[in-house]
């Protein structure tokens, strides 16, 4: 089964990106305004932008996507946003090559709801397949409208009147045999302003007569609103305070006032029953599976009992959080009926969605416009801070500006869901010949393995879960292919055969084949044996139209914890568009999947988060961080596929099968650092 069943999901538009559990966690948004609807949790999580509109096709029309000046300047829209990933710069670089234009000419209008296309969202790495076609279709037609090499030569003052009656489909981009921009190390377009801080962020915005406000929380995930005693903060000057049903937030002319009013407030909030907690997390999740349907077991059943060898095992999951260096963050202003709001988010049209129906007003009545945000890593598909500060802006009558704090982000924001794990597989004479692999509740994602196996079973089963959670950067594609890949070397080390013969002895795919071979040989793998304090890890892994692997490099010397030293990582996904960008990409992947797999993790009690600050919650730092090599593999015989998430996948169980190598222990928890929680089948992992 390869898709994830029905949910409840909190939206406000076509598909939303989070899930909140049966109790509910409405009231996290501070009550108040919520849509609710019911549809697949894949068609939530995946749906990407290359879709018109609720359904409808993209706008045909050359003018839609582009649009030349008289100096001969280009303007290219697209809804798509820059949350660090360098699509302004991959997009641009589409428009260059086939208008045959500089870079430098060329200026994206990304993610403004009044200027450009409908887009679904940023996510699901949909950016490179979809709109760089998109955008060099567009540009092609216009190319063939003005003429070959009509760039040096036009007359830019007709450019557009040509433009206004061409086609997208009319157009014939180029074969990549006959790329000159594309397929280069472009620059990144401003990255001089963002590294000299002259960008400026959702949360840098200022408009005039801005207030700032804050919004009440309750003090436990559950906790509702009896009343609030809000006279006080009334009586502070200048002050806005909104109390509206289970809503209640203040607007002032400074963050220090608005924090003060907000303090001034007595709430009084109902006792919530007892609640999960994350010691006990992962018994509570298999305990609390939902209703499905019990597929046939006797396929797998029948491959089992043919296998010479059989083994089981199970994986837990931690939740983590995106922590992105910007918080959420939202300006919002009205003109009569008409509002306007800048927030960093990854779904503009979602989040004026969100707004219209909030305020009962049409979506042509608002305009959201997304500043190139500071990180989001799935994290920002939701509106609640937008919402936030367009109530306060409406009730103040002035723009507001809302920044959540980093308390607030920690605790308010969704997790990248937990999840249990379970793996029964069964090998004769070195082949994998029965897999049976059942991940509970952390994703779909990934679920399926790409190895050679006659007798499969895979399954996602939904369960009751404790806090609110959605996509992360790959998704469940993380937790399944660290249990697949730690199972595989555990699989290895029952056949007694060499990890990576093992893996190539079980796999028909050329080109997982080829990541793995690639990242072994740069690697240097089998040249050294593990053992006198070091080890070494191997693990790849297939999602979204890409293939990775990994090889890692582990120290453990005498008295100290096991230190990661080298990571290499071979990444194929179809032809490169820009080879420093990806290397980027990969090395930033590489970097952050440090903290999900050796120390981050969601510690919460009591309906409270207990690690909601950067004190207490463990992320990579620069002494972390082990030498890095990237190869990249360029098939400029397949279409480009997206490079965002993939590369974080094969990370944390090659460091696990690099421990295993060197200590003889089976770690089976993300994060590696976790000791076992009372009731799981983990055994204990050593301090990393």
């Amino acid at each position: 089964m390869s898709y994830e069943p029905e949910r409840y999901e909190l939206m406000a538009g076509p598909a939303y990106n989070f899930s909140f559990g049966r109790r509910g966690f409405f009231k996290a948004l501070g009550g108040g305004i919520v849509v609710v609807s019911f549809l697949a949790k894949s068609e939530a999580q995946e749906s990407g932008g290359g879709r018109g509109r609720f359904g409808h096709p993209l706008p045909q029309q050359i003018a839609a996507w582009l649009h030349i000046d008289a100096k001969g300047a280009v303007i290219v829209y697209t809804g798509k946003v820059e949350v660090g990933q360098n699509s302004r710069t991959s997009l641009t670089q589409a428009a260059a090559e086939e208008l045959g234009a500089p870079a430098g000419a060329i200026e994206l209008v990304m993610g403004d709801t009044a200027r450009t296309p409908f887009d679904m969202g940023t996510f699901g790495s949909m950016t490179t397949p979809q709109m760089v076609p998109q955008i060099r279709r567009a540009a092609a037609a216009a190319r063939e409208i003005l003429g070959p090499g009509a760039w040096e030569t036009l007359d830019f003052a007709n450019a557009d009147k040509k433009l206004a009656s061409g086609v997208t489909t009319s157009g014939h981009p180029k074969p990549t045999s006959e790329w000159k921009v594309l397929g280069t190390s472009v620059p990144k377009v401003h990255g001089r302003q963002i590294v000299t801080g002259a960008h400026r962020y959702a949360s840098d915005m200022k408009r005039p007569g801005m207030l700032y406000g804050r919004v009440l929380r309750p003090e436990r995930f559950d906790a509702q609103l009896v009343s609030a005693d809000t006279s006080a903060a009334q009586a502070m000057p200048d002050v806005t305070v909104v109390h509206d049903g289970d809503f209640t937030g203040v607007a002032a002319p400074t963050p220090h006032a608005a924090q003060l009013a907000l303090a001034a407030i007595k709430p009084q909030w109902t006792s919530p029953e007892t609640q999960w907690s994350s010691k006990t997390l992962f018994t509570e999740l298999k305990r609390n599976v939902e209703a499905g349907r019990e597929p046939d077991a006797g396929f797998i059943e029948k491959g089992l009992a043919e296998a010479a060898r059989k083994h089981e095992s199970t994986y837990t999951i931690a939740y983590i959080a995106h922590a992105p260096l910007e918080p959420r963050a939202a300006v919002a202003e009205w003109n009569g009926d008409k509002l306007t709001v800048w927030t960093g988010t990854q779904r503009p049209f979602g989040v004026q969605s969100e707004l219209a129906q909030a305020f009962h007003i049409p979506e042509s009545n608002v305009r959201v416009m997304m500043p190139d945000t500071g990180a989001a890593y799935g994290g920002k598909h939701t509106g609640e801070a937008a919402i936030e500060a367009a109530r306060l802006a409406k009730a103040a009558g002035k723009p507001v500006k809302i920044v959540w704090t980093r308390e607030e982000e920690f605790t308010w924001a969704y997790f990248r869901p937990a999840g249990v794990i379970e793996v029964r597989s069964g090998v004769t004479d070195g082949r994998i010949v029965a897999w049976e692999f059942h991940n509970y509740n952390s994703g779909a994602s990934g679920l399926n393995t790409m190895y050679d196996i006659p007798h499969k079973r895979e399954e996602f089963h939904p369960t009751k879960y404790p806090l609110r959670q959605g996509s992360y950067r790959g998704l469940a594609a993380t937790a399944n292919h660290f249990a697949r890949e730690s199972h595989m070397d555990e699989l290895a080390a029952l056949s007694q055969i060499e990890p990576l013969e093992f893996r190539l002895r079980n796999l028909k795919d050329e080109r997982f084949r080829a990541v793995l071979q690639a990242a072994a040989e740069r690697f240097g793998w089998g040249k050294r044996k593990a053992g006198a304090g070091i080890g070494y890890g191997i693990a790849g892994g297939f999602e979204k139209g890409s293939y990775v692997a990994t090889c890692a490099e582990l120290h453990c010397e005498s008295g100290q914890a096991p230190r990661i030293v080298r990571v290499v990582e071979a990444f194929e996904c179809g032809a490169i568009l820009n080879p420093d960008m990806l290397k980027n990409q990969v090395e930033g992947a590489v970097v952050q999947g440090l903290g999900g797999a050796l120390f981050e993790a969601i510690e919460f009690e009591n309906g409270r988060i207990l690690d909601a600050r950067f004190s207490k919650y463990r992320v990579p730092r620069f002494r972390d961080v082990p030498k890095i090599e990237v190869v990249l593999i360029d098939r400029k015989d397949l279409a480009p596929a997206g490079a965002g998430e993939t590369p974080i996948m094969t990370l944390a169980p090659a460091v696990a099968n690099a421990i295993y190598s060197v200590t003889g222990e089976r770690i089976r928890s993300m994060p590696l650092s976790r000791r076992a929680p009372a009731g799981s089948t983990v055994s204990g992992a050593p301090a990393i």
